[in-house]
């Protein structure tokens, strides 16, 4: 059987992965990325044990923890004040893998052949025939076309492929403004990991590998388009009062590094897949990011198209497998995660202290057995490579 091609659309976690996967399954994957090279992208962020089943079966996952590090962040959970709702107990409670997103990108880069990777290509269109898609991109040597037997849109919540396939999907602001940020190396005090639930306001932090720490502030606004003078100076007026770490965590964290975005996330789509073309990670499933599932979400969404796709497996029936296998499972998380900040957000005195009660009274065995839940997800094997140890 002739050699099939993919064409992946986007070169983040998602597209990374998916290139893997497929070239784990015998196929000849190209990645088109729009960016003109792969900088020092995003902050830092964490992996659930289903993500790292997924990267297990990719044959990373080694490598994956190896920039990585534990973090308690998802069992200690505080208020301003400094008192604990809950408290991580070792051996008890399951630790997450926080790593920084350009690290992180460059294990999985490093996973690929040199000349898979396309940067600075623009995809302007795509046309689907019985038995190929045609994708014409712009690059600054002018308009390409390529032909393949697949072609993955794995390009973001904003996504061209999306766009030009899906028309009447866009994205929905929730109303919430996050600002993220990375201490300088050695700077900032050690954290194993926390998260602290103010009305209206939410802070947490990771640990990073080389003695950072990676931080976030999430906060409602109910208008998207404001813009800030200075965005750590508006964190720290946020939380000017809050409890210690937090102002040694800004203190350490160079102005001109924090990140500020609004969250938006998607309604959902009545399929990821439209003939040869499939959507993946927040392309066709974008989510808040309460519950740290988006991009947990877009590795497994790679499992599973690389094994539904194998050498032998027919892309159209293979395209439908895999809508069946992700499409309830990420919209049900996406629904979870939009959901989410109606009270761990809330504003409201009273939905705050009833929360915050609840969840003091609650054991942190019962929280785990509800994470579990989530991630509870069982990778499909892909032939020879890859297994699961979580």
């Amino acid at each position: 059987m002739p050699e099939r091609t993919a064409v992946v659309v986007g070169g983040g976690i998602g597209g990374l992965a998916a290139a893997i996967g497929l070239g784990r399954a015998g196929w000849d994957v190209r990645i088109l990325e729009r960016s003109p090279a792969l900088r020092e992208l995003g902050a830092g962020w964490s992996q659930a044990p289903n993500a790292m089943r997924a990267f297990d079966t990719l044959g990373v996952g080694e490598q994956v923890r190896t920039c990585s590090v534990p973090s308690q962040a998802g069992g200690n959970l505080r208020t301003p004040s400094g008192r604990y709702l809950l408290r991580f107990e070792p051996g008890r409670d399951t630790p997450l893998w926080a790593n920084h997103r350009a690290e992180l990108q460059q294990v999985l880069v490093h996973n690929l052949p040199e000349s898979c990777l396309q940067l600075g290509a623009e995809v302007v269109d795509v046309g689907e025939g019985d038995n190929n898609v045609v994708i014409s991109y712009k690059t600054s040597s002018g308009t390409m076309r390529e032909t393949a037997d697949l072609v993955v849109g794995a390009d973001g919540i904003h996504s061209t492929i999306r766009r030009l396939l899906w028309p009447a999907s866009e994205p929905v602001f929730q109303q919430v403004v996050c600002w993220r940020g990375v201490t300088t190396a050695g700077a900032a005090p050690t954290v194993a990991g926390f998260q602290t639930w103010g009305r209206g306001e939410r802070f947490g932090a990771h640990p990073l590998p080389g003695n950072r720490v990676f931080w976030f502030h999430t906060s409602r606004e109910h208008r998207p388009g404001r813009r800030y003078d200075a965005d750590l100076a508006e964190v720290r007026r946020r939380v000017r009062d809050w409890h210690d770490p937090i102002p040694a965590l800004l203190d350490a964290t160079p102005p001109g590094k924090v990140l500020r975005h609004e969250i938006f996330d998607l309604d959902p789509l009545p399929t990821y897949v439209h003939r040869r073309v499939a959507l993946l990670g927040d392309a066709a499933h974008a989510m808040t990011p309460f519950l740290a599932q988006g991009a947990c979400q877009a590795v497994e969404d790679a499992v599973v198209l690389a094994a539904e796709l194998g050498s032998d497996a027919e892309v159209p029936q293979g395209l439908i497998r895999y809508d069946a296998a992700r499409r309830p499972r990420s919209q049900k998380i996406a629904h979870m995660a939009r959901t989410d900040p109606k009270v761990s957000l809330a504003a409201s005195r009273v939905v705050y202290g009833l929360s915050t009660a609840v969840t003091s009274l609650a054991s942190s065995a019962l929280l785990q057995r509800k994470a579990a839940r989530l991630w509870a997800w069982t990778p499909p094997p892909l032939p020879g490579y890859g297994r699961s140890r979580t």
